[in-house]
């Protein structure tokens, strides 16, 4: 199924080269706002005329879909969605895409959003509007939680990664899941989610705290 693109910059759901990048057609009867730039969604959205499609949706990071269009319980059926394609890191997005509905969301709107991703053979989980989606929501808890316990001497990193890995048969473990996708990414996404949410599992463990100092600090020296 072919989607209109208005490309706002980098996009971790849809880089470019990516599969993806081959169903955009201009004019197609959904569209697929999408880059990092998000203070410009609102005025892209403004400019769609969302009457004459099928859905728009949104490329969200970890806010929620209702930070560019607002959460009227009144505001009657819309055909606005969310997506994110999950990635963890710098590492390429996974087939898996999160799309996020509201509770005006259309079901034609949502069918319509769906397709769009299946089309390109990618998997897709329906999800409401809150931040993080469910991935992030479940993953990085999971992960502070393995780096609090290296911290607080329950085992050595290596040897936490090989009970999780035979005990759970997980092809990582959750401390080289984290050097390969970055201590520096993890405490970005989890400082905005306790940001977002406030609980207290989302505030960054100290190492990835760190990392993310450590990085500034390189970053700072090089610009000096």
């Amino acid at each position: 199924m072919l989607f209109e693109l208005i490309d706002l910059g980098a996009s971790r759901s849809i880089p470019e080269g990516d599969v993806l990048r081959g169903y955009a057609r201009a004019g197609a009867d959904v569209t697929v706002i999408a880059g990092s730039d998000a203070a410009t969604v609102a005025r892209a959205l403004a400019q769609v005329h969302l009457a004459s499609k099928r859905a728009v949706m949104v490329e969200l990071g970890t806010e929620c879909l209702g930070f560019h269009t607002g959460e009227q319980a009144a505001a009657g059926e819309t055909n606005v969605l969310g997506f994110a394609r999950f990635r963890l890191g710098a590492q390429q997005p996974s087939q898996l895409v999160e799309l996020v509905r509201q509770r005006s969301t259309s079901e034609a709107a949502l069918a319509a959003g769906a397709a769009v991703f299946k089309a390109a053979s990618l998997e897709v989980s329906v999800c409401g509007d809150v931040p993080g989606r469910i991935v992030d929501s479940l993953l990085r808890p999971y992960l502070n939680a393995a780096l609090e316990s290296v911290d607080e001497g329950l085992a050595e990193p290596t040897v936490l990664d090989q009970a999780l890995r035979l005990g759970l048969g997980y092809p990582q473990g959750p401390i080289e899941l984290l050097e390969a996708s970055g201590l520096e990414a993890h405490c970005q996404i989890t400082t905005e989610l306790y940001d977002g949410l406030g609980a207290p599992n989302f505030f960054p463990a100290r190492r990835a705290r760190v990392a993310a100092m450590r990085l500034q600090a390189n970053l700072g020296q090089e610009g000096a």
